[in-house]
Order: structure tokens, then C-alpha cells, then sequence
């Protein structure tokens, strides 16, 4: 337990890393906040027009509280409304995440390059990766984890409906399981790089899974924060590059 929670700080610190590295230079703030601005407007407001058809969405997919009581109904549609904009925040972000890291590829690409050969002793064998790769490989990875997000909010919107548990444990898992889809995400780069796939990244973030959790839920519930993912996202992104190249690091020595 103690291993775990040593290890969990220490994915917290890479993540406040990331913000001390973009902060101490500008033009990484920058250059990681322009793909992010777009994306922002995108979620943002894809999310207000989700409040104000939630009502009717929610009726929608309860139609067997139609007969109940009206104070059984409104509490049965509540919950219902909460899950659907848990749910699609937890796909939102990851759609987000995923549609900022192609717009941006070539952005963050020298982001990660930075870091890693100012702060980290380079790269020997880095490859060279073209933002027509580099976007064909972030669009096939987020639809893997997009997929995986959807299949994990199918269960979780249900088990939403348990008195007290859907209102207290789901919430957490909830939390946990999508944070872990974004830190795949934004270790990717590093990955690339290296010519490493998806399925490598996963077991090699799986095996440090404290750490990972540790990076990935203060960045997922930070990005819940209005306009804070632009602050967030290049911070995120130059703390997972130093995450990816300290696992890759321990995985070969």
C-alpha cells in the first residue's frame, strides 16, 4: 500500500514537471495551447447544446419510468441525466484529447522533442515521423480507445441507477478508468517516436499503473475545469513525455 501510494505522488510530481517545464518556457505554453483552443470551442460547445436537450435525452432513454409517480420519475430521469453527461464527458475528453493530438501532431511532436533531448539526454534512436503518420496512428489509436471508453460507460451509466453506490463508487471508477484511456493518450508521442504501438504502451503503463493513475487523474480532472486544458494540455503532455521516457527507461534496463 505504501508502494502504491509512493508511487501514485510520484506520478502527481511528473505532471506538476509538466507545468514547471511549459511555464519556464513560453513557447511550448503556446505552441501546446493553439490545437487545444480549437478543441476547446469544439467540447464546449457540443456541451452546452448536451444541457439544454439533457431533459428530453433523458426521457428518451427511460421510457419505462413514463407510468411511475412523478417524484420516482423526476429522481429516476435525474440520475439518468447525470450518467449521460458523466458519460459523455468521459468520451468527450478522450475525443478532445485525441482530436487535439492530430490537429496539433506536428506541435506537440516538438514538444515531446524538446524535452526529451534538453531535459531527458535525447533520443538515440528516434525516428523521424511525418504528421501524416503521426495523424493516421493518433486517429487508429483513438478510435481503439474511444471504443474502450464506450464500452466502460455502458456499465457504468447502469450501475449509475444503484442507490448511493452509482452516486459515490461509480463515479470513482469512473474517474479512474477514463484517466488511464487519457495517460495512453498522452504518452503517445513518446511512444511513436520509437516506433512502439499502442499495445506496447499499455503494458507498459499497466505495469506502473499506480504511477500512471497518478499522472492521469489530476490531468483528466483538471481538463474538467472550463478553458483549463489550455493551460493543462501542454503541461500534460511535456509531464507524459517524461513519464513515457522514465517507464521506457526502467523497461530496458
Amino acid at each position: 500500500m505504501i508502494r502504491v501510494l509512493r508511487d501514485f505522488s510520484t506520478g502527481v510530481g511528473l505532471l506538476a514537471k509538466g507545468f514547471g517545464l511549459v511555464f519556464r518556457s513560453p513557447k511550448l505554453l503556446l505552441i501546446g495551447a493553439i490545437p487545444a483552443l480549437v478543441t476547446t470551442v469544439l467540447l464546449i460547445g457540443s456541451l452546452v447544446a448536451l444541457g439544454v436537450w439533457i431533459d428530453e435525452i433523458a426521457a428518451w432513454v427511460t421510457p419505462f419510468a413514463d407510468g411511475w409517480n412523478e417524484t420516482l420519475r423526476t429522481t429516476t430521469r435525474f440520475a439518468a441525466g447525470v450518467s449521460i453527461i458523466g458519460a459523455y464527458l468521459a468520451v468527450g475528453l478522450l475525443l478532445f484529447s485525441a482530436i487535439t493530438l492530430v490537429i496539433g501532431g506536428p506541435f506537440y511532436e516538438h514538444i515531446a522533442e524538446t524535452i526529451e533531448d534538453e531535459q531527458l539526454g535525447g533520443v538515440p534512436e528516434a525516428q523521424r515521423v511525418s504528421w501524416g503518420r503521426s495523424a493516421a496512428v493518433g486517429i487508429r489509436d483513438a478510435v481503439l480507445l474511444v471504443g474502450l471508453a464506450v464500452l466502460c460507460a455502458i456499465p457504468l451509466f447502469l450501475a449509475g441507477f444503484i442507490p448511493v453506490v452509482g452516486q459515490t463508487v461509480v463515479p470513482v471508477i469512473a474517474v479512474c478508468v477514463n484517466a488511464t484511456l487519457l495517460g495512453i493518450e498522452l504518452t503517445g508521442i513518446p511512444f511513436t517516436r520509437r516506433g512502439l504501438k499502442l499495445d506496447v504502451r499499455r503494458r507498459v503503463l499497466r505495469k506502473r499503473r499506480a504511477v500512471t493513475l497518478g499522472f492521469a487523474v489530476p490531468t483528466y480532472l483538471l481538463c474538467l475545469v472550463p478553458l483549463a486544458a489550455l493551460v493543462v494540455f501542454p503541461a500534460a503532455m511535456a509531464g507524459g513525455t517524461v513519464l513515457a521516457h522514465r517507464l521506457l527507461h526502467d523497461e530496458i534496463s
